[in-house]
């Protein structure tokens, strides 16, 4: 059976508070659920667009406190209508650039990156 789409991507974050503030507020994305497991050892919190279950962010809180800078996911990656303008209202915000400029990759795609809370890079692009 092959792969159709993915489901989720799960990013261990240090603080949840600040990250559900950026994802929701920056990025646009709804929270969805939240709840504790492990005896209260991890909170999931999942996030997603429009009520939809294409595309689903998982916040994982607690557990490992020496987590690298980058966390455990190279980069998360979320596709915009128009790049120059999702660029432009984000150099309004309170958000840390790592691009300097949108980038245009050898396929045409146009992107570029910010930090997030923990230090994970994220993607904007647009195809």
């Amino acid at each position: 059976m092959a792969v159709k789409k993915m489901d989720h991507v799960g990013v261990f974050v240090k603080d949840l508070d600040a990250s559900l503030t950026f994802y929701q507020e920056i990025v646009g994305m709804d929270l969805k659920d939240q709840f504790t497991i492990n005896n209260g050892a991890l909170t999931l919190a999942f996030l997603g667009f429009n009520g939809s279950d294409e595309t689903e962010l998982e916040l994982v809180y607690g557990g490992n406190p020496d987590l690298p800078e980058e966390g455990k996911v190279n980069h998360i990656a979320f596709l915009v209508d128009d790049i120059e303008e999702e660029f432009k209202r984000l150099k309004g915000l309170d958000v840390s650039f790592i691009s300097e400029q949108v980038d245009t990759l050898p396929n045409g795609y146009r992107n570029f990156f910010v930090n997030g809370p923990d230090g994970e890079k994220v993607e904007f692009f647009q195809r």
